[in-house]
Order: structure tokens, then sequence, then C-alpha cells
């Protein structure tokens, strides 16, 4: 019962992550704080991801004390209770025109953040079997992954669903997919985005094949994986001209803000004045404008970063993003100290939902990817969020701090 206080327990692991905790309770308290001269106003959320931290740290010791064999066992039982869960979120209330939450009183559940941890298990369980093919590593956990995946987007989340499927390819890689397999699994994707300029699909086609005859491919394949491309590449501007007008708005506003400054690209544009008016130093804490003038939409939430930037400046949003770079670096080290490959897989996992979420998060904010309603972890208010994430990191400590069996 001496776990997780052994030699081999990852403590900077543990204080970088409380580090980042406590980084985003004072951040919450700012974000949920009006300031106007002298009339300053507080709302609850800094209070509620304070108690959600504590329950975090709980958490996450109950499951460092828990053997592995044991929580193994509950692994699979836990991905059917997500997908009643999924189901059952379709029955609640909307919540700014989604379905994300089930509601208990005052509390809420978002289950996709539990499926994240859930499916990095069963797909590391899968992945780690001996004498496994390529086929079956991309087909099998699949079987789990797709269903959640539907329903997540059907809610609609569409920057859950991605982190979903990046973090399945990050796990294929981790468990030592061949590259050439994978390369041809995203090629249809690559079809789409070069479609709207035929010169550029051409050469990609080409490049395409030459790459195949390179990989000694039959001729009989390469006729095949070009006939799935050219589809794709085809079909795009069809399914292009058929959404409506403001659908194909919507979208282009992704790429250009300035398209819609008033409504689609409103947050963006809003976020990137938050984040160069703070300058270097910052306009100190507590006295973002963007932020107390409540220009600035969902700032305790998807838009964080921006605060952060506002009232510490380039300075404090730098060492922030140190701060996730010494964790994610702390968490690569374990991954490659375990020589158990269901754990290299399972927290490569984790590392692949962490990072991804982090990337796209201060990309949004400072206009480099569009809004996907992605929070940024352990800064953002969010109960099963930071709840997760912290679960994440829990089983990055465990499988990094046991001996290898």
């Amino acid at each position: 019962m001496s776990f997780p206080f052994t030699k081999e327990f990852d403590w900077t692991l543990f204080i970088l992550w409380l580090l980042l905790v406590s980084f985003g309770v004072v951040a919450i308290y700012s974000a949920s704080t009006v300031k106007i001269e002298d009339d300053i106003t507080h709302y609850d959320y800094y209070l509620k991801q304070f108690i959600y931290s504590m329950l975090a740290l709980v958490l996450m010791f109950i499951i460092l004390k828990i053997p592995t064999t044991i929580l193994d066992v509950f692994v699979y039982p836990s991905f059917y209770l997500v997908f009643i869960l999924l189901i059952v979120v379709f029955f609640m209330p909307a919540v700014n025109n989604s379905q994300r939450w089930i509601t208990f009183g005052s509390v809420r559940i978002q289950p996709s953040e539990i499926a994240k941890v859930v499916l990095v298990l069963i797909s590391a369980k899968i992945l780690s079997k001996p004498h496994i093919t390529p086929l079956q590593m991309m087909y099998k956990p699949l079987l789990f992954i797709l269903p959640v995946f539907f329903m997540v987007l059907k809610q609609p989340d569409l920057g859950t669903s991605v982190v979903l499927m990046v973090t399945f390819f990050v796990m294929l890689a981790q468990a030592d997919f061949p590259p050439i397999s994978m390369f041809l699994i995203i090629t249809p994707i690559i079809s789409i985005l070069t479609s709207f300029v035929y010169q550029v699909f051409i050469l990609y086609a080409i490049f395409l094949i030459f790459l195949l005859i390179i990989k000694k491919f039959a001729a009989q394949y390469i006729i095949v994986i070009m006939i799935i491309n050219i589809v794709f590449c085809f079909m795009t501007p069809v399914l292009w001209q058929s959404l409506k007008p403001y659908q194909q708005n919507r979208i282009l506003t992704f790429i250009d803000p300035n398209r819609d400054p008033l409504n689609t690209g409103y947050q963006v544009i809003q976020a990137k004045i938050a984040v160069g008016s703070g300058q270097l130093f910052g306009k100190g804490f507590l006295e973002g404008t963007q932020k107390n003038m409540n220009f600035l939409p969902e700032h305790h939430t998807d838009f964080i970063f921006s605060v952060v930037s506002e009232e510490f400046g380039f300075v404090g949003s730098v060492l922030l993003l140190i701060l996730f770079m010494l964790f994610f670096l702390r968490i690569i080290r374990n991954i490659y100290r375990s020589e158990v490959k269901e754990r290299r897989i399972a927290m490569s996992g984790v590392l692949a939902f962490l990072g991804f979420q982090v990337m796209i998060n201060v990309g949004m904010n400072i206009g480099l990817m569009p809004t996907t309603g992605i929070t940024l972890p352990f800064i953002s208010y969010g109960g099963s969020s930071l709840l997760m994430n912290s679960v994440g990191v829990a089983l990055v400590l465990k499988y990094g701090g046991e001996k290898d069996i």
C-alpha cells in the first residue's frame, strides 16, 4: 500500500499538474470578475473550479491506489456506461444549441469527456495484443470509437469528435502501425483539401502514384487507392454547392473572420484584440478591458487564454506555454521509460488528447485555428473536463510509477 510514495513516482509531473490547475483557478477568478473602475463584481466560477480541483486530487489518489488488475476489470463496463450516458444526453435540454450535458440539479456531467479516457484505455488494450495484424489494429478499436464519434458529432461537438480521432491515430503510431498504411488512411482528407484547386490535386495524385510504385504496391491496389481519392476530390465541390449560403459563410468565416465580424467571426476577432492589447507585460491582474466590458465571449471557458494574454501579456502567455511544454515533456519521459506496450500506448493517448486540445485552443485564441469549442486543459472552467483530464494524468503517474510486469 506504499504506492504512490515510491521512488518511481514522478513528483515532477505531479507538481507541474498542480501548478497548471492552480494557475487555472487564478485565471478563472480573473475571468469571473468584472471590474469597472472601483466597482468589482465576482461570479462563483472560480470557487466551483477550486472544488473540482480538490475532487480531481482525490480521484487521482484513488486511481493511484487501485491495483492495475482491478482497474482493467472496469474498462469495458465503463464504455457501455458512457455509451448509455451519450444516449441520455439527447433527452436533455439544449444548452447554447448543443446537447452535451446531463444535468442533476446544479451539477452537469459531460459524457464525451469521460469517453476520451475510456476509449484510450480500450484502444490501448486492443492495440497491444500480440500478433495483431495492421487490419485488426485499424478496425477493432474503431468498433468502439466510431459509435461514440458519431454520437458526439450529433450533439453537435465537432471539436471533441476530432480529438477522439486524432488521439486514435497517435496511439496507432505508438503501436507501430505501418507508416505507409497510416498515410493511405489520410489520403482522402488530402484529396478533399486539394480538390478546390485541380492543378494542386493533379500534382498530389502524381506524387501519390509515384510513392505507391516505390513502395511496390500491386497495380490493382494502386488503381483502387487512386479511384477512392479521385471520388473524394470530385465529391467535395458537389457537397459544397449543396450547402446553404449561411453554412458556406460559416466555413469561410473560419478561414477569414473578417468576412462576418459581427456574427460568426466576432469571437475570434475579439480574442485577437485581447491577445494583442496585452503587449509585453499585460494590463495587470483583473484589468483586462475586453473581459471587463464583456466584449470577449466565453472568457472563462473557450477564450480564457485571451484573458491570460490581455492581463499578463506576452511574458505571461509564454510562461504558461512553457509550463505546458514541461508538462508534456514529462509525459513523454514516462512513455519511453515504460517497457509495457499497453501502458506506452495508453500514455500516448493521454498525451495526444491533452496536447491536441492545447494546440487547438491556443490556436483559435490567436486566430490560427477555427472556433471549435475546445477548452484549454486545466485552465478553462469545467468540472467534467478538469476531472477527466486529471484522470488521464493519474494514469500516466500510475503506469510510469509502477514496476514493469
